[in-house]
């Protein structure tokens, strides 16, 4: 590693750590990625973090809110776009027909892409509209 890759993971670890401290499985590897699609069930919230302004002030604090809501995914995990990209584009793959986007949310049922927040449905956004639609997501598949 470089010293601007190694600089980048240091500017970086708290960004991850937000996430990890709120109980999302941080996905390093490709293979980490395809083991975990490969055994998940039920619904996940699967997180493309990102160094940018919108992941840190929306993104990320609106993912770990809507956590507190009753209905919420069985499982939340974190790819982190820009550092882990093996992995990143690994999970992109499962994203058929969704571009890729840094930060996004991507609400799955097993494999099954069923709800998807794209980086422009954060940017010009409150938090709390953010939070309602994950809610409403979470709402609508979990049954």
């Amino acid at each position: 590693m470089n010293a601007y890759e190694e600089y980048m993971r240091q500017m970086a670890q708290p960004m991850r750590n937000e996430l990890t401290n709120a109980g999302f499985t941080e996905l390093t590897t490709s293979e980490e990625v395809d083991r975990f699609m490969e055994s998940t069930e039920g619904t996940s919230l699967v997180f493309i973090n990102s160094v940018c302004g919108c992941a840190a002030g929306l993104a990320r604090p609106s993912a770990i809110y809507s956590l507190n809501h009753e209905a919420k995914p069985d499982n939340i995990v974190t790819v982190f776009a820009g550092q882990d990209k093996e992995a990143t584009a690994r999970m992109r793959e499962y994203f058929d027909g969704y571009p890729p986007s840094s930060p996004s949310m991507a609400l799955l049922k097993g494999k099954e892409v069923v709800h998807f927040i794209h980086r422009h449905d954060i940017e010009n956004h409150s938090a709390e509209e953010i939070v309602e639609n994950l809610i409403t997501a979470y709402e609508k598949n979990n049954r």
